[in-house]
């Protein structure tokens, strides 16, 4: 994962998203790498993953000392105006094109 050290100004994905794009890449994904790869702090990380969980875009299962995550593709965005699409949209276009 790249950090956002070289992109300046806005983007058109928000912090959620960024994150759930990290979380789709590598489910055992550490907080500190995605706090480094989207440009925010590890702590914002957090509060990001407990808003996809409690949201159901995420689920988390502790193994050992890390989390795993799986992503709930199937779930609607969450403005209105992208209701009618599922995030899996969104993850398969921006994480199935790098590979």
């Amino acid at each position: 994962m790249g950090t956002l050290s070289a992109v300046e100004g806005w983007t058109f994905l928000t912090n959620h998203a960024h994150v759930l794009v990290c979380v789709s890449r590598d489910p055992d994904v550490r907080a500190r790498d995605i706090a480094e790869a989207v440009g925010i702090t590890e702590r914002a990380v957090l509060g990001i993953l407990n808003d996809l969980v409690e949201g159901g875009y995420l689920e988390r299962e502790r193994i050992g000392r890390r989390n795993h995550y799986t992503v709930n593709g199937d779930r609607p965005f969450r403005h209105p105006l992208e209701q009618h699409a599922n995030v899996s949209v969104l993850l398969d276009s921006v994480v199935s094109a790098e590979r």
